[in-house]
């Protein structure tokens, strides 16, 4: 054990941040065919290159983008298709809340990219750092890794979608696509600690398999809803 504290004590800004690029390589290489497959459907959705990169380049919130190009191609209202892409990244809003104690002494030119940079992944794996209990001052660099690497590893996938992604057919159909639920599900388990997280992952998994139907995808809307109230509910209980 003090061995390894020395270790930690040891390690420079540089070195947590090449410590989160090496963190997040399973995640960024879930996130792969993600990636692909969105620009593979951005081109043939009829969404010009420079949108589509520009989607990645400043939305980057994979799923929110998959929502967004369904209901664009569907002819959707823009006002329905950001109230649908606000709630199903409301999670984020948990991720920040949760990194708040971390980061706040943080100068605000740390805070822009953090907050910009807050993805599932990076989330997992920086919330991980954050909790072990070595003194290092550089956690912040270990998060900047992590979240710098998926973000190029994401410019890059959906270049590749929309350029090579064209010359492979069919490609929404191989079902790549499974590789990011199950990225999404590795992810989640770890985290199922308690109660709360434990009812608001079940509620919301329930309430989307019986929504699904429901036209512009507003399944996913009903059951980011019901699970967010339902951990706090939860929660709330357990005050009590």
């Amino acid at each position: 054990m003090e061995l390894s504290q020395r270790q930690f004590s040891r390690r420079t800004a540089q070195s947590e941040f090449w410590a989160g690029c090496r963190a997040i390589i399973p995640l960024v290489v879930g996130a792969i065919p993600f990636g692909i497959i969105f620009g593979t459907l951005a081109a043939s959705s009829g969404l010009s290159h420079a949108g589509a990169m520009a989607m990645s380049a400043f939305v980057f919130a994979g799923s929110s983008q998959f929502i967004a190009l369904g209901l664009l191609s569907a002819g959707t209202a823009l006002p329905l298709i950001i109230l649908t892409t606000f709630v199903v990244n409301l999670r984020h809003l948990l991720y920040a809340v949760s990194l708040v104690p971390y980061v706040r002494d943080l100068p605000q030119v740390w805070k822009l990219p953090i907050g910009f940079w807050l993805t599932d992944e990076a989330f997992a794996v920086a919330i991980a750092r954050y909790y072990q209990p070595d003194p290092s001052p550089y956690k912040h660099w270990f998060y900047l890794g992590a979240a710098f690497f998926m973000y190029a590893n994401w410019q890059l996938c959906t270049w590749v979608g929309l350029t090579v992604g064209q010359w492979i057919p069919n490609a929404a159909a191989w079902g790549l696509d499974f590789a990011m639920s199950v990225t999404f599900i590795g992810m989640i388990i770890p985290y199922l600690v308690n109660h709360s997280m434990i009812a608001a992952v079940l509620v919301a998994g329930l309430v989307s398999l019986l929504a699904h139907g429901l036209p512009h995808q507003l399944g996913l809307m009903v059951a980011t809803i019901a699970g967010i109230a339902t951990g706090a509910l939860v929660e709330q209980i357990k005050k009590a």
